[in-house]
């Protein structure tokens, strides 16, 4: 990925935090709790029209080290 992408990326990234700050505050908490293998993450979306769609997941070791480095990037 060249820098001018990852530059453009940290600034619209920083546009979301601000556009939603709970959800940016969630998403910290959610780090520092250490969120690690075992935990399931439940996520549910309402859309415009009313429905709705759910999933879960149940977190890996991978899917920790993926946090993990992906966190590191923002470093």
């Amino acid at each position: 990925m060249n820098p001018a992408m990852l530059f453009t990326l940290k600034k619209k990234f920083e546009d979301f935090q601000a556009r939603h700050p709970k959800f940016a505050m969630f998403g910290q908490d959610l780090m520092r709790s250490g969120v690690g293998e075992g935990s399931v993450i439940d996520i549910t979306v309402t859309l415009p029209d009313g429905r709705t769609l759910q999933s879960n997941m149940r977190v890996t070791a991978e899917d920790v080290e993926l946090i993990k480095d992906l966190g590191s990037m923002g470093r």
